[in-house]
């Protein structure tokens, strides 16, 4: 696949810099494995904040925080111990958290992504595609048939970019190759989801001219709890040129 240059800024301060950076689109190779998941792990782990202050901000957990300050500041009379238990119930509240995304990222990373050849394989309609830059895999996206099953529709997966090489476009020619590779299989859609907290990823989308198709919490017990709330966008891919 042909290659494109953008500039980036590189150094800090003053000292900045504009820099032409070189990348190119391509198939994955089995030799991107390691490369493919770091990215893809590194990328996620960046949401792991967002989501602690998302959970935070729901009605019980500041229900919660707020009835436990009140009744350690009515108990001890002092500003001290109401204090330091509200910051070690928030630094364990943190960690938790922590671990519980993490286990979501080593989820995915047992599922398409722990034999990404197999798991996307040409024959099986699907296809996946890193982004190469200064000799490293920098960019990630895949496609492979829709989960439930709908025909002609595929499903836009592992979409990741490093934070280095964000700015650069990198991820508009990812998309537009997934984009490009459902319309020659004659596809009638392109789906995907998005977690509440994927801000930018959801502008990316819907300026590549996905469009949001429905919103729903998380049918489970956590889900509910932390209000975990998925928005499915789609392409569809019938009269577009």
């Amino acid at each position: 696949m042909g290659r494109e240059s953008r500039k980036r800024q590189a150094g800090a301060g003053g000292g900045a810099a504009l820099t032409m950076v070189e990348y190119r689109i391509r198939p994955y190779r089995e030799e991107d494995y390691e490369a493919v998941r770091e990215v893809f792990a590194t990328g996620m782990s960046e949401y792991a904040p967002a989501l602690c202050l998302h959970v935070l901000r729901q009605p019980w957990a500041l229900l919660a925080l707020g009835c436990t300050f009140c009744l350690l500041l009515a108990s001890a009379r002092s500003l001290l111990l109401p204090v330091l238990a509200l910051t070690l119930l928030l630094a364990l509240a943190r960690h938790l958290l922590g671990c519980a995304w993490s286990t979501y990222i080593d989820r995915c990373l047992g599922d398409d992504l722990r034999d990404i050849g197999a798991a996307y394989a040409e024959s099986a309609g699907a296809r996946f595609w890193v982004a190469e830059a200064d000799e490293r895999v920098v960019g990630t996206v895949g496609v492979r048939p829709a989960d439930d099953g709908a025909d002609g529709e595929l499903a836009l997966k592992r979409m990741s970019v490093r934070k280095d090489y964000r700015g650069l476009g990198i991820a508009t020619a990812l998309g537009r190759t997934a984009l490009a590779f459902a319309r020659q299989r004659g596809c009638r859609a392109v789906v995907l989801n998005t977690l509440m907290l994927q801000h930018e990823a959801r502008a990316l989308y819907e300026r590549l001219g996905f469009r949001r198709h429905r919103r729903y919490v998380l049918p489970t017990a956590y889900g509910r709890l932390v209000n975990c709330t998925i928005t499915t966008y789609r392409y569809d891919l019938s009269g577009t040129p």
